[in-house]
């Protein structure tokens, strides 16, 4: 259900290189939540490091959407950008069986592992 990735590259040059990547693979990014600063200045004593990405292919999103609207609440797709025990990792929930866990529509699913084909490979670019 997940595609986690481990990184030898710092947080800092892992998120600006997803970030990088996702206009290379016909995405857009939304908005890019950064969990991290967002806790500790909530007063929480949150050591690791983690950003968001919301990423969207507006063609693929439209199918997904005039299919089946109920399905917005899975879009957009999400990429983490992460630390974990000193360690630097990129992770997504893979749209596919998402995808397949909220439509039964064959239709659905093709765009589905297009999508997801796409997201890994901005995170492999990254990583």
């Amino acid at each position: 259900m997940y595609y986690i990735v481990e990184s030898n590259k710092s947080f800092e040059q892992a998120a600006a290189d997803l970030e990088a990547a996702v206009p290379r693979n016909q995405f857009g990014v939304l908005h890019i939540h950064d969990l991290g600063n967002t806790l500790r200045s909530k007063g929480i004593d949150f050591k690791e490091q983690c950003k968001v990405f919301e990423v969207c292919n507006p063609v693929q999103a439209g199918k997904v959407l005039s299919t089946d609207m109920r399905l917005n609440m899975a879009l957009p797709c999400r990429i983490s950008v992460y630390t974990e025990q000193g360690k630097t990792r990129l992770g997504l929930i893979r749209p596919e069986p998402m995808l397949a866990a909220l439509s039964q529509d064959a239709s659905l699913q093709q765009v589905a592992r297009e999508v997801e084909a796409k997201v890994r490979q901005m995170v492999d670019e990254a990583k």
